[in-house]
């Protein structure tokens, strides 16, 4: 059952529960907006998406269509069944209030998608520093193969462009508007999504 689109206003999130079977669609409707991305097992709230895990078994840090996020426990969450645009991150930790403390030395505090993300999954009763590695739908990092070191660029996003998971287990998703100037080339918009 189509649901129609939600919005998630830029520099805040939500979160909602997805069942095995169901498709999640996360659409940047203006280009070059990250989203962070949760996904925790209703059954036990201790399994959760594992950066390490899917890494390792993708052989690569550049996730796209036909790639699978797995949990903590090396069960599969997400199936990545369809990506307009082909980039994204899963290496670095959601922005948070210390972020901007350190990173940002001209910007005014902020809770970041570390505190979006802690706020919207309280009520499944998710502790702060439970929060992991979030899969960064749109965040673009390109990495240097030889010395290591990374660059946050603008987002290969454009208007309209999405990434579309399949939901392997019944999950809780977190989901934000990114909130670090970095992630989304100085700007902050909205986060559309979809469950069919």
């Amino acid at each position: 059952m189509d649901l129609g689109i939600n919005e998630i206003a830029p520099r805040s999130g939500t979160a909602f529960e997805l069942s095995a079977g169901q498709i999640l669609t996360v659409i940047d409707p203006l280009g070059g907006q990250v989203a962070d991305l949760l996904a925790i097992s209703r059954a036990d709230t201790a399994e959760m998406i594992s950066s390490g895990r899917t890494l390792d078994y993708a052989e690569s840090i550049y996730l796209t269509t036909g790639n699978l996020l797995y949990s903590n426990r090396s069960n599969v969450m997400l199936d990545i069944i369809e990506d307009t645009v082909g980039r994204h991150d899963f290496l670095l930790t959601p922005c948070s209030e210390a972020t901007f403390r350190l990173c940002y030395d001209n910007e005014p505090p902020h809770q970041g998608c570390h505190g979006n993300l802690h706020h919207a999954l309280m009520p499944y009763g998710i502790a702060e520093d439970a929060i992991p590695v979030a899969f960064n739908c749109f965040m673009n990092v390109p990495v240097d193969g030889v010395t290591g070191k990374f660059k946050v660029l603008p987002p290969l996003s454009k208007a309209g462009d999405f990434i579309r998971f399949q939901a392997r287990m019944d999950l809780i998703i977190g989901l934000t508007a990114c909130s670090a100037p970095a992630s989304n080339g100085g700007s902050f918009k909205p986060i559309h999504y979809s469950i069919g």
